[in-house]
Protein backbone atom coordinates (compact mmCIF):
# COMPACT_ATOMS: atom_id res chain seq x y z
CA UNK A 1 0.00 0.00 0.00
CA UNK A 2 2.48 2.74 -1.17
CA UNK A 3 1.41 6.02 -1.97
CA UNK A 4 3.90 7.56 -4.57
CA UNK A 5 5.97 11.11 -3.89
CA UNK A 6 4.17 14.10 -5.13
CA UNK A 7 6.82 16.19 -6.42
CA UNK A 8 7.06 20.59 -5.74
CA UNK A 9 4.94 21.75 -9.48
CA UNK A 10 1.82 23.13 -11.00
CA UNK A 11 -1.71 21.63 -9.20
CA UNK A 12 0.04 19.79 -7.15
CA UNK A 13 -3.17 19.60 -5.00
CA UNK A 14 -4.84 18.27 -7.80
CA UNK A 15 -2.31 16.03 -8.30
CA UNK A 16 -2.33 14.54 -4.56
CA UNK A 17 -6.45 13.76 -5.29
CA UNK A 18 -6.31 12.05 -8.22
CA UNK A 19 -3.41 9.65 -6.96
CA UNK A 20 -5.54 9.03 -3.91
CA UNK A 21 -8.35 8.55 -5.92
CA UNK A 22 -7.08 5.85 -7.56
CA UNK A 23 -5.04 4.21 -4.80
CA UNK A 24 -8.16 4.11 -2.98
CA UNK A 25 -10.22 2.34 -5.44
CA UNK A 26 -7.50 0.42 -6.82
CA UNK A 27 -6.91 -1.28 -3.59
CA UNK A 28 -9.41 -0.63 -1.51
CA UNK A 29 -10.50 -4.65 0.14
CA UNK A 30 -14.05 -4.88 -1.46
CA UNK A 31 -16.30 -8.16 -0.46
CA UNK A 32 -19.78 -9.40 0.17
CA UNK A 33 -22.31 -7.77 2.88
CA UNK A 34 -25.45 -8.24 4.03
CA UNK A 35 -27.78 -5.23 5.26
CA UNK A 36 -31.73 -5.68 5.71
CA UNK A 37 -32.21 -9.84 4.59
CA UNK A 38 -30.17 -8.75 1.30
CA UNK A 39 -26.89 -9.75 0.24
CA UNK A 40 -24.54 -7.15 -1.79
CA UNK A 41 -21.76 -8.42 -3.54
CA UNK A 42 -18.16 -5.94 -4.02
CA UNK A 43 -19.14 -3.21 -1.41
CA UNK A 44 -17.44 -1.79 2.31
CA UNK A 45 -18.75 -0.13 5.04
CA UNK A 46 -18.21 3.42 5.94
CA UNK A 47 -15.99 2.38 8.82
CA UNK A 48 -14.49 -0.13 6.51
CA UNK A 49 -13.71 2.45 4.48
CA UNK A 50 -12.59 5.08 7.18
CA UNK A 51 -9.91 2.41 8.61
CA UNK A 52 -8.02 1.63 5.28
CA UNK A 53 -8.10 5.12 4.11
CA UNK A 54 -6.92 6.58 7.41
CA UNK A 55 -3.74 4.14 7.40
CA UNK A 56 -2.91 4.62 3.71
CA UNK A 57 -2.86 8.47 4.57
CA UNK A 58 -0.75 7.95 7.48
CA UNK A 59 1.70 5.55 5.91
CA UNK A 60 1.69 8.19 3.13
CA UNK A 61 5.27 10.43 3.11
CA UNK A 62 2.96 12.94 1.14
CA UNK A 63 0.23 13.55 4.15
CA UNK A 64 2.24 11.84 7.41
CA UNK A 65 1.56 10.06 10.43
CA UNK A 66 -0.68 13.62 11.80
CA UNK A 67 -3.56 12.64 9.48
CA UNK A 68 -6.60 11.95 12.24
CA UNK A 69 -9.75 10.02 11.72
CA UNK A 70 -11.67 12.92 11.92
CA UNK A 71 -9.83 14.00 8.58
CA UNK A 72 -10.30 10.89 6.92
CA UNK A 73 -14.41 10.94 7.29
CA UNK A 74 -13.89 14.94 5.61
CA UNK A 75 -12.13 13.27 2.85
CA UNK A 76 -14.58 10.57 2.03
CA UNK A 77 -17.10 13.13 2.11
CA UNK A 78 -15.99 14.55 -0.18
CA UNK A 79 -15.66 10.99 -2.01
CA UNK A 80 -19.22 11.02 -2.00
CA UNK A 81 -19.75 14.44 -2.88
CA UNK A 82 -17.85 13.93 -5.92
CA UNK A 83 -19.24 10.60 -6.96
CA UNK A 84 -15.81 8.73 -6.45
CA UNK A 85 -18.00 6.51 -3.87
CA UNK A 86 -22.07 6.17 -3.75
CA UNK A 87 -24.14 3.98 -1.23
CA UNK A 88 -25.39 1.19 -2.20
CA UNK A 89 -28.67 2.39 -3.48
CA UNK A 90 -26.40 4.58 -6.06
CA UNK A 91 -26.86 7.81 -4.06
CA UNK A 92 -24.00 10.36 -3.66
CA UNK A 93 -23.58 14.50 -3.97
CA UNK A 94 -24.32 15.04 -0.49
CA UNK A 95 -21.44 15.13 2.27
CA UNK A 96 -23.54 13.08 4.65
CA UNK A 97 -20.75 10.55 5.09
CA UNK A 98 -20.51 8.83 8.53
CA UNK A 99 -18.30 6.66 10.31
CA UNK A 100 -20.77 3.78 10.78
CA UNK A 101 -22.29 0.40 9.05
CA UNK A 102 -23.80 2.25 5.94
CA UNK A 103 -22.86 0.33 2.86
CA UNK A 104 -20.98 1.92 0.00
CA UNK A 105 -19.41 1.01 -3.25
CA UNK A 106 -17.46 2.34 -6.02
CA UNK A 107 -19.20 3.50 -9.45
CA UNK A 108 -18.24 1.91 -12.68
CA UNK A 109 -16.04 4.75 -13.18
CA UNK A 110 -14.62 7.21 -10.78
CA UNK A 111 -13.85 10.90 -12.20
CA UNK A 112 -10.65 12.37 -11.91
CA UNK A 113 -10.43 16.02 -11.44
CA UNK A 114 -9.24 17.99 -14.66
CA UNK A 115 -6.04 20.15 -14.02
CA UNK A 116 -7.67 24.03 -13.41
CA UNK A 117 -7.20 26.00 -16.11
CA UNK A 118 -5.53 29.08 -14.81
CA UNK A 119 -4.64 32.12 -16.46
CA UNK A 120 -1.07 32.46 -17.74
CA UNK A 121 0.74 34.38 -15.74
CA UNK A 122 3.87 36.27 -17.37
CA UNK A 123 6.57 33.63 -18.73
CA UNK A 124 9.04 36.07 -19.43
CA UNK A 125 12.57 35.05 -17.91
CA UNK A 126 12.84 37.18 -14.31
CA UNK A 127 14.62 40.44 -15.42
CA UNK A 128 17.32 41.54 -13.47
CA UNK A 129 18.03 45.69 -13.82
CA UNK A 130 21.26 46.61 -15.04
CA UNK A 131 23.17 49.87 -15.32
CA UNK A 132 22.60 49.98 -19.35
CA UNK A 133 18.98 50.08 -18.48
CA UNK A 134 17.15 53.72 -19.21
CA UNK A 135 15.12 55.25 -16.24
CA UNK A 136 11.52 54.86 -16.05
CA UNK A 137 9.37 56.41 -19.01
CA UNK A 138 12.16 55.87 -21.45
CA UNK A 139 12.05 53.70 -25.10
CA UNK A 140 14.84 51.01 -26.03
CA UNK A 141 13.76 50.27 -29.04
CA UNK A 142 16.23 52.06 -31.53
CA UNK A 143 19.22 51.82 -29.16
CA UNK A 144 21.49 49.92 -31.08
CA UNK A 145 23.45 47.05 -29.94
CA UNK A 146 27.56 47.21 -29.99
CA UNK A 147 28.63 43.06 -31.20
CA UNK A 148 31.66 42.30 -28.96
CA UNK A 149 34.75 41.37 -31.21
CA UNK A 150 37.50 39.82 -29.58
CA UNK A 151 40.36 41.12 -31.77
CA UNK A 152 44.01 40.81 -31.02
CA UNK A 153 44.24 44.32 -29.91
CA UNK A 154 41.75 43.74 -27.09
CA UNK A 155 43.29 40.36 -26.07
CA UNK A 156 46.16 41.69 -25.39
CA UNK A 157 44.67 44.77 -23.53
CA UNK A 158 42.79 42.75 -21.16
CA UNK A 159 45.39 40.38 -20.45
CA UNK A 160 48.10 42.55 -19.78
CA UNK A 161 47.39 43.00 -16.60
CA UNK A 162 48.67 39.66 -16.32
CA UNK A 163 52.39 40.70 -16.95
CA UNK A 164 52.23 43.76 -15.10
CA UNK A 165 51.63 45.99 -17.71
CA UNK A 166 48.85 48.33 -16.92
CA UNK A 167 47.46 50.27 -19.44
CA UNK A 168 46.06 53.68 -19.24
CA UNK A 169 42.55 53.70 -17.74
CA UNK A 170 39.85 55.96 -16.16
CA UNK A 171 37.19 56.06 -13.70
CA UNK A 172 33.67 55.61 -14.99
CA UNK A 173 30.68 57.19 -12.51
CA UNK A 174 27.66 54.82 -13.07
CA UNK A 175 24.21 55.81 -13.22
CA UNK A 176 23.02 56.53 -9.61
CA UNK A 177 20.99 53.06 -8.03
CA UNK A 178 17.41 54.34 -7.30
CA UNK A 179 15.15 52.79 -5.05
CA UNK A 180 13.33 51.40 -7.31
CA UNK A 181 16.51 49.07 -8.80
CA UNK A 182 17.30 48.31 -5.41
CA UNK A 183 13.35 47.25 -4.83
CA UNK A 184 13.84 45.22 -8.46
CA UNK A 185 16.92 43.53 -7.63
CA UNK A 186 15.67 42.23 -4.19
CA UNK A 187 12.13 40.84 -6.19
CA UNK A 188 13.81 39.59 -8.83
CA UNK A 189 16.82 37.01 -7.31
CA UNK A 190 13.72 36.46 -4.12
CA UNK A 191 12.13 34.77 -6.92
CA UNK A 192 15.04 33.39 -8.81
CA UNK A 193 16.45 31.67 -5.43
CA UNK A 194 12.57 30.21 -5.15
CA UNK A 195 12.87 28.73 -8.51
CA UNK A 196 16.47 26.87 -8.26
CA UNK A 197 15.45 25.14 -5.28
CA UNK A 198 12.17 24.27 -6.34
CA UNK A 199 13.68 22.79 -8.98
CA UNK A 200 10.82 24.72 -11.74
CA UNK A 201 11.51 25.76 -15.38
CA UNK A 202 9.30 29.03 -14.61
CA UNK A 203 7.25 29.77 -11.13
CA UNK A 204 4.04 31.25 -13.34
CA UNK A 205 1.59 28.52 -12.95
CA UNK A 206 2.51 28.36 -8.92
CA UNK A 207 2.95 32.38 -8.09
CA UNK A 208 1.81 35.35 -9.81
CA UNK A 209 4.80 37.55 -10.30
CA UNK A 210 2.96 40.36 -10.24
CA UNK A 211 1.81 40.01 -7.31
CA UNK A 212 4.42 39.92 -5.10
CA UNK A 213 5.60 43.12 -3.37
CA UNK A 214 8.99 43.82 -3.53
CA UNK A 215 8.51 46.03 -0.30
CA UNK A 216 7.20 43.42 1.62
CA UNK A 217 10.97 41.62 1.14
CA UNK A 218 12.56 44.11 2.36
CA UNK A 219 10.56 45.19 5.31
CA UNK A 220 10.36 42.03 6.22
CA UNK A 221 14.60 41.29 6.20
CA UNK A 222 15.50 44.37 8.03
CA UNK A 223 12.51 45.68 10.22
CA UNK A 224 12.70 43.06 12.72
CA UNK A 225 13.35 42.94 16.50
CA UNK A 226 15.95 41.53 18.51
CA UNK A 227 13.83 38.18 18.99
CA UNK A 228 13.39 38.46 14.66
CA UNK A 229 9.92 39.56 14.61
CA UNK A 230 8.48 41.68 12.49
CA UNK A 231 8.18 45.52 13.26
CA UNK A 232 5.27 47.43 12.10
CA UNK A 233 5.30 50.92 10.82
CA UNK A 234 1.31 50.98 10.73
CA UNK A 235 0.85 50.34 14.44
CA UNK A 236 -3.05 49.86 13.16
CA UNK A 237 -1.98 46.52 11.87
CA UNK A 238 -1.03 45.15 14.92
CA UNK A 239 -2.67 41.85 17.01
CA UNK A 240 -5.59 43.88 18.94
CA UNK A 241 -3.82 44.04 22.63
CA UNK A 242 -6.42 41.61 24.16
CA UNK A 243 -5.40 38.89 21.73
CA UNK A 244 -1.63 40.07 22.02
CA UNK A 245 -2.24 39.67 25.86
CA UNK A 246 -4.07 36.12 25.98
CA UNK A 247 -1.39 35.03 23.81
CA UNK A 248 1.11 35.95 26.17
CA UNK A 249 -0.85 34.30 28.72
CA UNK A 250 -0.53 31.12 27.29
CA UNK A 251 2.78 31.29 25.69
CA UNK A 252 3.98 32.26 29.36
CA UNK A 253 1.65 29.98 31.44
CA UNK A 254 2.03 28.98 34.11
CA UNK A 255 3.08 32.13 35.27
CA UNK A 256 0.08 34.06 33.64
CA UNK A 257 -0.12 34.76 37.85
CA UNK A 258 2.35 37.30 37.62
CA UNK A 259 0.41 39.47 34.86
CA UNK A 260 -2.40 39.31 37.34
CA UNK A 261 -5.46 38.13 35.49
CA UNK A 262 -8.37 36.67 36.82
CA UNK A 263 -7.90 32.56 37.68
CA UNK A 264 -10.65 29.96 37.68
CA UNK A 265 -11.39 26.81 36.71
CA UNK A 266 -11.36 26.15 32.91
CA UNK A 267 -9.44 29.60 32.42
CA UNK A 268 -6.86 28.67 30.04
CA UNK A 269 -9.68 27.34 27.66
CA UNK A 270 -11.78 30.04 27.41
CA UNK A 271 -8.14 32.40 27.17
CA UNK A 272 -7.30 29.48 24.43
CA UNK A 273 -10.62 29.80 22.76
CA UNK A 274 -10.62 33.52 22.57
CA UNK A 275 -7.36 33.09 20.41
CA UNK A 276 -8.90 31.29 17.98
CA UNK A 277 -12.32 32.70 17.57
CA UNK A 278 -10.00 35.87 16.47
CA UNK A 279 -8.11 33.63 13.94
CA UNK A 280 -10.54 31.87 12.66
CA UNK A 281 -12.35 35.09 11.74
CA UNK A 282 -9.84 36.36 9.43
CA UNK A 283 -10.40 37.48 6.06
CA UNK A 284 -7.65 35.61 4.44
CA UNK A 285 -5.36 33.09 5.91
CA UNK A 286 -1.97 34.36 7.01
CA UNK A 287 -0.47 32.67 4.00
CA UNK A 288 -2.83 34.36 1.48
CA UNK A 289 -4.36 33.17 -0.58
CA UNK A 290 -2.42 34.01 -4.06
CA UNK A 291 0.89 32.14 -2.48
CA UNK A 292 -1.10 29.37 -1.51
CA UNK A 293 -0.09 27.10 -4.75
CA UNK A 294 3.75 28.10 -3.38
CA UNK A 295 2.90 26.81 -0.32
CA UNK A 296 1.63 23.64 -1.31
CA UNK A 297 4.38 22.89 -4.23
CA UNK A 298 7.42 23.39 -0.73
CA UNK A 299 5.37 20.93 0.72
CA UNK A 300 6.37 18.06 -2.37
CA UNK A 301 9.73 18.84 -0.60
CA UNK A 302 9.26 17.66 2.91
CA UNK A 303 11.45 14.54 2.12
CA UNK A 304 14.45 17.29 1.76
CA UNK A 305 14.08 18.49 4.92
CA UNK A 306 17.32 21.15 4.38
CA UNK A 307 15.64 22.45 0.97
CA UNK A 308 11.91 22.49 2.01
CA UNK A 309 13.23 24.83 5.42
CA UNK A 310 14.94 27.05 2.51
CA UNK A 311 12.20 27.15 0.21
CA UNK A 312 9.73 28.22 2.95
CA UNK A 313 11.87 30.93 4.16
CA UNK A 314 11.73 32.56 0.52
CA UNK A 315 7.65 31.99 0.42
CA UNK A 316 7.47 33.48 3.91
CA UNK A 317 9.72 36.47 3.11
CA UNK A 318 6.96 37.25 0.88
CA UNK A 319 3.77 37.49 2.64
CA UNK A 320 2.98 40.76 3.96
CA UNK A 321 4.78 42.10 6.87
CA UNK A 322 1.61 42.21 9.38
CA UNK A 323 0.70 38.23 8.06
CA UNK A 324 4.57 37.61 8.66
CA UNK A 325 4.61 39.14 12.35
CA UNK A 326 0.83 37.82 13.02
CA UNK A 327 2.35 34.25 12.00
CA UNK A 328 5.55 34.24 14.01
CA UNK A 329 3.43 34.99 17.60
CA UNK A 330 1.27 32.60 17.00
CA UNK A 331 3.68 29.94 15.67
CA UNK A 332 5.32 30.78 18.96
CA UNK A 333 3.04 30.73 20.85
CA UNK A 334 1.57 26.79 19.79
CA UNK A 335 5.47 25.23 20.15
CA UNK A 336 5.50 26.65 24.22
CA UNK A 337 2.25 25.61 24.72
CA UNK A 338 2.93 21.93 22.92
CA UNK A 339 6.43 21.64 25.21
CA UNK A 340 4.58 23.00 28.08
CA UNK A 341 4.16 20.26 30.69
CA UNK A 342 2.42 22.23 32.94
CA UNK A 343 -0.43 23.16 30.56
CA UNK A 344 -3.58 21.85 31.31
CA UNK A 345 -5.31 19.90 28.84
CA UNK A 346 -6.80 22.51 26.70
CA UNK A 347 -9.29 20.15 25.38
CA UNK A 348 -10.87 16.64 26.66
CA UNK A 349 -9.98 13.75 24.71
CA UNK A 350 -7.96 15.15 22.42
CA UNK A 351 -4.09 16.29 22.90
CA UNK A 352 -2.02 19.31 23.09
CA UNK A 353 -0.48 18.69 19.48
CA UNK A 354 -3.13 18.03 17.32
CA UNK A 355 -5.73 20.63 18.81
CA UNK A 356 -3.12 23.11 18.03
CA UNK A 357 -3.06 21.83 14.09
CA UNK A 358 -6.86 21.42 13.92
CA UNK A 359 -7.74 24.38 15.10
CA UNK A 360 -5.09 26.76 13.35
CA UNK A 361 -3.94 25.36 10.55
CA UNK A 362 -6.90 26.42 8.10
CA UNK A 363 -6.70 30.12 9.35
CA UNK A 364 -2.39 29.74 8.07
CA UNK A 365 -3.26 27.99 4.46
CA UNK A 366 -6.82 28.13 2.69
CA UNK A 367 -7.51 28.28 -1.05
CA UNK A 368 -9.48 30.61 -2.39
CA UNK A 369 -11.31 28.43 -4.35
CA UNK A 370 -12.79 25.07 -3.14
CA UNK A 371 -9.44 22.57 -2.88
CA UNK A 372 -10.37 19.06 -1.96
CA UNK A 373 -7.23 18.49 0.14
CA UNK A 374 -6.93 21.61 1.62
CA UNK A 375 -7.51 20.23 4.89
CA UNK A 376 -5.05 17.66 4.88
CA UNK A 377 -2.58 19.81 2.97
CA UNK A 378 -2.81 22.21 5.55
CA UNK A 379 -2.42 20.48 8.53
CA UNK A 380 0.79 19.06 6.52
CA UNK A 381 2.30 22.14 6.63
CA UNK A 382 1.24 23.15 10.32
CA UNK A 383 2.86 20.15 11.65
CA UNK A 384 5.95 20.97 9.82
CA UNK A 385 6.08 24.58 11.09
CA UNK A 386 5.40 23.71 14.22
CA UNK A 387 8.56 21.50 14.15
CA UNK A 388 10.90 23.72 12.26
CA UNK A 389 9.71 27.76 12.92
CA UNK A 390 12.76 29.01 14.52
CA UNK A 391 14.44 28.40 10.99
CA UNK A 392 11.51 28.67 8.84
CA UNK A 393 10.82 32.48 10.55
CA UNK A 394 14.30 33.48 9.97
CA UNK A 395 15.77 35.91 7.04
CA UNK A 396 17.98 32.98 4.85
CA UNK A 397 21.26 34.56 5.55
CA UNK A 398 22.66 33.57 2.09
CA UNK A 399 20.05 34.85 0.29
CA UNK A 400 20.80 38.55 1.59
CA UNK A 401 24.34 38.64 1.48
CA UNK A 402 24.19 37.11 -1.97
CA UNK A 403 21.39 40.45 -3.02
CA UNK A 404 23.43 42.89 -1.03
CA UNK A 405 26.72 42.01 -2.36
CA UNK A 406 25.19 42.61 -6.21
CA UNK A 407 23.79 45.90 -4.82
CA UNK A 408 26.95 47.03 -3.52
CA UNK A 409 28.88 45.95 -7.27
CA UNK A 410 26.70 47.91 -8.90
CA UNK A 411 27.13 51.25 -6.74
CA UNK A 412 31.08 50.60 -7.04
CA UNK A 413 32.92 52.65 -9.37
CA UNK A 414 33.90 51.55 -12.58
CA UNK A 415 37.15 51.28 -14.02
CA UNK A 416 37.29 51.22 -17.69
CA UNK A 417 40.34 50.32 -19.74
CA UNK A 418 40.89 51.55 -23.11
CA UNK A 419 39.70 49.21 -25.91
CA UNK A 420 37.68 47.57 -23.42
CA UNK A 421 34.14 46.77 -24.18
CA UNK A 422 32.10 48.40 -20.99
CA UNK A 423 28.48 48.94 -23.40
CA UNK A 424 27.83 44.84 -23.32
CA UNK A 425 24.19 44.45 -21.59
CA UNK A 426 24.89 41.11 -19.35
CA UNK A 427 22.60 38.70 -18.80
CA UNK A 428 20.60 38.01 -16.15
CA UNK A 429 22.20 35.36 -13.61
CA UNK A 430 20.88 32.28 -14.63
CA UNK A 431 21.29 28.44 -13.37
CA UNK A 432 23.38 25.70 -14.59
CA UNK A 433 21.60 23.05 -16.77
CA UNK A 434 22.16 19.26 -15.71
CA UNK A 435 24.23 17.76 -18.97
CA UNK A 436 25.42 14.24 -19.56
CA UNK A 437 28.70 13.60 -18.46
CA UNK A 438 29.88 13.35 -22.55
CA UNK A 439 28.76 16.32 -22.85
CA UNK A 440 30.71 17.78 -19.92
CA UNK A 441 33.86 15.87 -21.56
CA UNK A 442 33.55 17.71 -24.72
CA UNK A 443 32.56 21.28 -23.56
CA UNK A 444 35.73 20.52 -21.21
CA UNK A 445 38.09 19.88 -24.14
CA UNK A 446 36.52 21.71 -27.08
CA UNK A 447 34.29 24.32 -25.62
CA UNK A 448 36.58 27.01 -24.51
CA UNK A 449 39.27 26.10 -27.08
CA UNK A 450 37.75 26.67 -29.98
CA UNK A 451 37.15 30.31 -29.55
CA UNK A 452 40.71 30.77 -28.20
CA UNK A 453 42.18 29.14 -31.22
CA UNK A 454 40.67 31.74 -33.46
CA UNK A 455 41.89 34.03 -31.54
CA UNK A 456 45.48 32.49 -32.08
CA UNK A 457 44.93 32.52 -35.45
CA UNK A 458 44.26 36.60 -35.74
CA UNK A 459 47.31 37.16 -34.02
CA UNK A 460 49.10 35.16 -36.35
CA UNK A 461 47.95 36.15 -39.42
CA UNK A 462 47.77 40.09 -37.90
CA UNK A 463 49.67 42.00 -40.73
CA UNK A 464 49.76 45.01 -38.77
CA UNK A 465 51.86 43.71 -36.52
CA UNK A 466 55.91 43.87 -36.49
CA UNK A 467 57.75 40.56 -36.20
CA UNK A 468 58.78 41.84 -32.65
CA UNK A 469 55.45 42.60 -31.60
CA UNK A 470 54.15 39.54 -32.42
CA UNK A 471 56.33 37.02 -30.77
CA UNK A 472 55.63 39.27 -27.55
CA UNK A 473 52.17 38.57 -28.02
CA UNK A 474 52.74 35.03 -29.14
CA UNK A 475 54.88 34.87 -25.63
CA UNK A 476 51.91 35.96 -23.65
CA UNK A 477 49.53 33.65 -25.48
CA UNK A 478 51.83 30.64 -25.09
CA UNK A 479 52.06 31.63 -21.43
CA UNK A 480 48.38 31.88 -20.68
CA UNK A 481 47.11 28.98 -22.79
CA UNK A 482 49.85 26.13 -23.73
CA UNK A 483 47.69 24.17 -24.44
CA UNK A 484 46.02 25.65 -27.45
CA UNK A 485 49.71 27.16 -28.25
CA UNK A 486 51.08 23.31 -28.31
CA UNK A 487 48.43 22.46 -30.40
CA UNK A 488 49.06 24.77 -33.00
CA UNK A 489 52.83 24.57 -32.90
CA UNK A 490 53.38 20.74 -32.17
CA UNK A 491 56.86 21.44 -33.07
CA UNK A 492 59.93 24.08 -32.65
CA UNK A 493 60.09 23.58 -36.44
CA UNK A 494 56.19 24.37 -37.15
CA UNK A 495 56.88 27.99 -34.80
CA UNK A 496 59.94 28.23 -36.66
CA UNK A 497 58.20 28.70 -40.09
CA UNK A 498 56.34 31.35 -38.71
CA UNK A 499 59.41 33.81 -38.96
CA UNK A 500 62.09 32.48 -41.28
CA UNK A 501 65.29 33.45 -41.12
CA UNK A 502 65.93 36.33 -43.69
CA UNK A 503 69.33 35.13 -45.19
CA UNK A 504 72.29 37.15 -44.16
CA UNK A 505 74.26 39.01 -47.13
CA UNK A 506 77.94 37.95 -47.22
CA UNK A 507 80.69 40.52 -46.55
CA UNK A 508 82.27 42.72 -48.90
CA UNK A 509 85.91 41.30 -49.84
CA UNK A 510 88.47 43.98 -49.82
CA UNK A 511 91.12 45.17 -52.56
CA UNK A 512 93.84 44.53 -50.05
CA UNK A 513 92.64 40.75 -49.33
CA UNK A 514 93.63 40.13 -53.44
CA UNK A 515 97.25 40.79 -52.29
CA UNK A 516 99.98 39.07 -50.57
CA UNK A 517 100.32 39.31 -47.29
CA UNK A 518 103.29 41.65 -45.90
CA UNK A 519 106.19 39.71 -45.56
CA UNK A 520 109.38 41.11 -43.39
CA UNK A 521 112.04 42.42 -45.85
CA UNK A 522 114.77 38.97 -46.57
CA UNK A 523 118.37 40.01 -46.92
CA UNK A 524 119.52 38.72 -50.08
CA UNK A 525 123.31 37.99 -51.11
CA UNK A 526 124.69 40.39 -53.18
CA UNK A 527 125.71 39.08 -56.79
CA UNK A 528 128.37 41.24 -56.75
CA UNK A 529 131.35 39.26 -56.14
Amino acid sequence: MEHRIVGPGPYRATRLWNETVELFRARMPLRKHRCRFKSYEHCFTAAEAVDWLHELLRCSQNFGPEVTRKQTVQLLKKFLKNHVIEDIKGKWGQEDFEDNRHLYRFPPSSPLKPYPKKPLYQKEVIKFPEWNDPPPGTSQENIPVKPVVMNSEMWYKRHSIAIGEVPACRLVHRRQLTEAHVEEIWKSMTLSYLQKILGLDSLEEVLDIKLVNSKFIIHNVYSVSKQGVVILDDKSKELPHWVLSAMKCLANWPNCSDLKQPMYLGFEKDVFKTIADYYGHLKEPLLTFHLFDAFVSVLGLLQKEKMAVEAFQICCLLLPPENRRKLQLLMRMMARICLNKEMPPLCDGVGTRTLMVQTFSRCILCSKDEVDLDELLAARLVTFLMDNYQEILKVPLALQTSIEERVAHLRRVQIKYPGADMDITLSAPSFCRQISPEEFEYQRAYGSQEPLAALLEEVITDVKLSSKEKKKKLKQFQKSYPEVYQERFPTPESEALLFPEKPKPKPQLLMWAFKKPFQPFQRTRSFRM
